[in-house]
């Protein structure tokens, strides 16, 4: 096990526990909190009655036993749903996870979560909306936990959450996700009034880094799996990757 390094989110699990359990789920959770792992990525859509859970796909084929869009049905029937079978044998049974869920679990061991929206075609101001509303009453119950960070591929999903929290007179960081950077990815993100960047790491030299810090951003990157690459991408500046391997950090030399 590694020694957490407080809250500085250098390492962050993806999808709750990476490689380690079935994505998204508690179970995932639990092992990345086992591996040492204090920072947190996770998946949220909105369910059919709008209930906010975890999952990546828009569809539920590859991750639960059901078939079709995961927007089309209430969180009554999401949650009966196997979420762990497909990725072994002893997960059969693990259950997709709510929002709810997962800030309990963050309450209890005060964990730091980067909750990316992923919003159904149409949807994305409501789902912006409503998980920066129930962050906001979760925070308000635990003035002790760190503020999550609310992250997504949707400009439009960040702005919405932006606008519920001025409403509620409540600051969370924000982040624009890209799969690959220009000029006008960082235009973008400066104009959410996002804190940071999280670009694919394929997508990062030195060059860009420094340009992104000198724009005020802080810069995480997605999804390092192998050491020589995290040691490169720290030594560029990056404040934090996600990663798949919960084994990687104490193998890295930085």
């Amino acid at each position: 096990m590694f020694e957490p390094d407080g809250f500085n989110l250098r390492w962050i699990a993806h999808r709750g526990g990476g490689d380690a359990a079935p994505e998204n789920t508690l179970a995932a959770f639990h092992a990345g909190y086992a591996a040492g792992f204090r920072a947190f990525e996770c998946d949220v859509r909105l369910s059919a009655d709008g209930v906010p859970f975890l999952l990546h796909d828009a569809t539920l084929a590859r991750t639960t036993d059901a078939r079709g869009a995961a927007a089309g049905r209430r969180w009554a029937d999401l949650r009966k749903l196997d979420a762990g079978a497909w990725y072994g044998a002893r997960f059969r049974g693990e259950a997709l996870a709510s929002l709810d869920a997962v800030l309990d679990f963050a309450a209890a061991r005060r964990v730091w979560l980067n909750l990316e929206l992923k919003p159904a075609p149409g949807a994305a101001a409501r789902t912006g909306v409503v998980v920066a509303t129930r962050v906001t009453r979760w925070l308000r119950e635990q003035p002790r936990v760190p503020a999550p960070l609310l992250s997504s591929f949707s400009p439009r999903a960040l702005r919405a959450a932006r606008g519920a929290l001025a409403q509620r007179q409540t600051q969370l960081p924000l982040a624009l996700l890209c799969a690959h950077y220009d000029a006008r990815v960082l235009r973008s993100a400066c104009a959410l009034g996002a804190s940071a960047l999280h670009l694919h790491w394929r997508a990062l030299s030195a060059a860009r880094a420094r340009t992104i810090h000198d724009a005020g951003l802080a810069l995480r990157v997605y999804t390092v799996n192998r050491a020589p690459t995290a040691t490169r991408l720290l030594a560029a500046g990056v404040e934090g990757m996600f990663t798949d391997r919960l084994d990687l950090p104490p193998r890295v030399n930085a």
